[in-house]
């Protein structure tokens, strides 16, 4: 009994909301920085990638009520999320959340779930990145080593992926300057992009013919619901919004705002894009690895195509640098609760930023980038975040038995406890469509962070005084 209290001891709000001196992150964002945190991590290659073939292989120009579906599931799960931060306005995201209502144990294996998430979003987009990076510079005569162009692979001459090693380390340096002015940069990013993808729907719609989407649905409402399961994934990220709570000025107000914000906002160009890109180009021929810039290499607009190819690196860039904040704030809420070494929650005293848990995080990141191909690995990144969608959907119905003065007056999720069910039950339904590898590769990741838990976090932890 003893083991079992301990095990599923939960962390007071007293603790969490009071949290003092030099572990306490400052207030500096807005909702409006938020949303461009958002839009930054959502709207990276899956906009350039996915709507091409996705709508090849399983939806054909319906594709558009794939993204739609995808955005109602992601949307119960961004109500649940928007509740829990506006609440519990504290670094974390799912896993301090879960440490309220679920206990020590839960929450730590979520926010594992979380790590890897984050982590294998930066190791693999950094690994895209680098080739759409090698790509672009090669039209300018420009050639980077073989040696030195890919993950470790003798026989094909390949040995490191110096690109992508680089380009963590970069944005890695650039989080260290300050939340601030880090986010000022993301901000510039998110805008350069946005409007690529705008001026892509500018210029396509006058290039649509109307016979492409005919037939509409080729695979019927089976090959729509298969292409929902896909392209969900093109909206994870929105979740990272809720890892800067901590950092958010009014956040009753704003993260709500930026949460939701950041999801329609994704849906409407995610939707443009898919009508635009398979009115140019019939569905059949979209099975290619650059659809968006394919689609107006074809009806010679090669300046688009150029600028395009430009806005697939800046997008890849600040997935990158969102997913790196986010993991690094994750880890620097595990080492203020003890859960790992006390240094990594360290604040700089002038930058307000968790240096060292920046950098660490960061380095062994570009380590897997640099070596290891990530492709099937990414798929990880997949679960990991459902894991952590479907805990903090029901985790809600918790939340709301909690009675607690300290406990933030904010959103409040509509048509309770129906949204909180339902999202949970879509969350367990798209994890059983992913593949018999992710469950078991999840698993062996779940085992290390219960061996990582019981030799060092249990015994470590703030509750044991």
């Amino acid at each position: 009994m003893l083991m079992k209290n301990q095990l599923f001891r939960k962390k007071s709000l007293d603790q969490l909301l009071n949290t003092k001196g030099k572990v306490q992150l400052d207030k500096t964002l807005s909702g409006f920085d938020l949303i461009t945190l958002g839009v930054g991590a959502v709207v990276g290659t899956g906009i350039f990638i996915l709507p091409g073939t996705v709508a090849a292989l399983h939806t054909g120009p319906a594709i558009v009520f794939s993204f739609i579906m995808a955005a109602i599931v992601c949307g119960f799960c961004a109500l649940c999320y928007s509740e829990f931060s506006s609440s519990i306005p504290v670094a974390g995201s799912a896993y301090t959340y879960s440490y309220v209502v679920f206990g020590e144990l839960i929450a730590w294996v979520i926010g594992w779930c979380l790590i890897l998430e984050y982590g294998l979003a930066v190791a693999a987009v950094a690994t895209g990145w680098s080739a759409y990076f090698q790509s672009l510079i090669s039209g300018f005569g420009i050639h980077i080593p073989e040696a030195l162009s890919g993950p470790f692979d003798p026989a094909n001459g390949t040995y490191i992926n110096l690109p992508a090693i680089v380009i963590i380390l970069l944005l890695a340096a650039f989080l260290t300057l300050g939340v601030k002015e880090s986010n000022r940069l993301n901000g510039i990013m998110v805008f350069i992009k946005v409007g690529i993808v705008l001026l892509f729907i500018i210029v396509g719609v006058f290039y649509v013919k109307p016979e492409n989407w005919q037939p509409f649905a080729p695979y019927g409402f089976e090959g729509i619901l298969s292409g929902a399961a896909l392209v969900i994934f093109a909206y994870l990220g929105f979740d990272a919004v809720s890892s800067a709570a901590e950092e958010v000025k009014n956040p009753q107000r704003n993260m709500p705002i930026g949460i939701i914000g950041t999801l329609v906002i994704c849906t409407l160009l995610y939707v443009a894009v898919s009508l635009v890109l398979t009115g140019m180009v019939p569905y059949t021929e979209l099975n290619v690895g650059n659809p968006v810039a394919f689609a107006m290499e074809l009806v010679n607009q090669d300046w688009v195509f150029g600028i395009i190819s430009l806005g697939a690196v800046v997008s890849m860039m600040t997935v990158v640098f969102v997913m790196l904040y986010s993991g690094t704030r994750l880890v620097f809420s595990f080492s203020r609760d003890g859960m790992l070494p006390k240094m990594l929650s360290d604040i700089h005293p002038r930058r307000k930023v968790p240096l060292k848990s920046t950098w660490i995080f960061s380095f062994v990141i570009s380590i897997f980038a640099g070596f290891i191909p990530i492709d099937r690995l990414a798929e990880l990144v997949n679960i990991g975040t459902l894991i952590a969608f479907a805990a903090v959907s029901i985790g809600v119905i918790f939340l709301r038995k909690i009675n607690h003065p300290g406990l933030q007056k904010g959103f409040k999720v509509p048509l309770f406890p129906v949204v909180p069910i339902i999202s949970f039950i879509l969350c367990i339904f798209m994890i059983s469509q992913l593949s018999t590898f992710t469950m078991i590769a999840c698993l062996i990741w779940i085992i290390v962070g219960l061996i990582v838990y019981f030799t060092y976090g249990k015994n470590h932890s703030l509750l044991n005084k």
